[in-house]
């Protein structure tokens, strides 16, 4: 029990210092909070850097960046905690690892880490500041909670290969022409170009168009060899830009079109509610029966959503929202809405006893504000909706088509 206990405890730390919903208020508080400690934290580190700031509000900043390190500190130890629930496939220390080797563990922990160091190896205190660099990656979080800034990420990803492509010509154009400006400056300029990779920085400065000019060309061939450079580096630094700018185009375009056609065309959605006595009370969501085509798409309980995975054990007042491929034959079906009256003789009936034609099953039933799913055992009441399927003829009944 306390066992249990506990793994519902530390859950629950995971979906708060998770991205969370817009259902669960104390997940986007902390993700609020997340976002704000990362912001005053550079800041502070920045107006420290001024000798007027640092002078008037030194105490200010300093305690400003203290609070917010040890806010890192601890978000740091509560994802270690949690590791397991981020990694649900893999052992507990096999998790833990896998986030604290993993690029986001590294930064959180180059976070804070560099202003405990100095504490154990006061001799390092100079590389350690030069560490503490690193917590301006933590800026990327914030990637996570808006999705216009994690379309960079996922544009980066989609065009990793083109990127690489383009730098490594990029690469070998500036070797090339490094070496090529040495040949033809080496006599004029020996103490400028004085071996063969002395012309990197030129070359650099040159290809990306910066253009420094403390090293540059003064013999008649060398300045036409900077002149065709130029021209070629005005095209190459083009290409990642517009590799960059083709892959947004086509990530907004995907997106757009995700949420204006996705669900209409794909999938419809019903909602189901969990009552008590209902067999899928109790069950964890891999152990269901379901037909093949048919998923669910989500859980909600009171405010919180959840994601639907395996190991989601259903309770009573549960929602379920499930989904299916949208009915499309050309045949339609016709189905008939029979209001129940008090002396009908269906009424006070199990539904396996009434008598039905064999062509004829009872779709739904809606009692009051509620929606009932057929079965043998349902008892029908007078004033209850039925929409069934049927070839007979039902006099005073409303027809739907879908």
């Amino acid at each position: 029990m306390i066992n249990k206990t506990w793994h519902k405890r530390r859950k629950r730390v995971f979906e708060i210092i998770e991205v969370g919903s817009s259902f669960d208020i104390v997940s986007r508080l902390y993700d609020f909070v997340n976002v704000g400690a990362i912001v005053l934290n550079l800041i502070a580190s920045i107006l420290l850097t001024f000798d007027e700031l640092s002078n008037g509000y030194g105490t200010v900043l300093w305690i400003i960046e203290m609070i917010t390190l040890a806010f890192f500190m601890v978000d740091y130890v509560l994802r270690l905690w949690t590791a397991d629930f981020l990694h649900p496939r893999k052992k507990r220390g096999l998790s833990i690892c896998k986030y604290a080797l993993s690029m986001t563990g590294l930064i959180d922990l180059l976070s804070f880490l560099p202003y405990l160091l100095p504490m154990v190896f006061p001799g390092g205190a100079v590389a350690f500041r030069m560490i503490r660099i690193v917590r301006i990656f933590r800026l990327f979080r914030i990637n996570a909670y808006y999705d216009a800034l994690s379309v960079i990420t996922d544009v980066l990803k989609a065009r990793k290969q083109q990127l690489i492509s383009s730098v490594f010509i990029i690469v070998v154009l500036m070797l090339a022409s490094s070496l090529c400006m040495y040949s033809l400056e080496h006599e004029a300029q020996p103490g400028v170009f004085s071996n063969a990779f002395s012309g990197i920085w030129w070359a650099a400065s040159t290809l990306l168009t910066v253009g420094y000019g403390d090293i540059y060309p003064i013999t008649m061939w060398g300045r036409f060899f900077g002149i065709v450079i130029t021209f070629l580096g005005v095209g190459m630094v083009a290409i990642p830009t517009g590799i960059i700018s083709a892959g947004f185009v086509e990530q907004y375009t995907t997106v757009k079109k995700r949420h204006e056609y996705g669900y209409e065309e794909d999938m419809n959605f019903i909602k189901v509610n969990v009552v008590a006595n209902d067999p899928w009370v109790g069950k964890r969501i891999a152990d269901l029966d379901m037909p093949v085509g048919v998923i669910i798409s989500i859980v909600k309980r009171e405010k919180k959503m959840i994601i639907p995975r395996g190991d989601v054990v259903l309770q009573e007042g549960d929602s379920v929202i499930l989904g299916a491929e949208p009915f499309e034959e050309k045949e339609h079906i016709n189905l008939k809405e029979v209001v129940l009256r008090e002396e009908n003789p269906w009424c006070d009936q199990r539904i396996r006893d009434l008598d039905m034609s064999r062509h004829s099953i009872i779709v739904l039933i809606k009692r009051k504000n509620k929606a009932l799913i057929p079965n043998g055992n349902t008892m029908l009441e007078a004033g209850d909706r039925i929409f069934l399927y049927t070839q007979h003829h039902i006099k005073d009944a409303n027809e739907y088509e879908i």
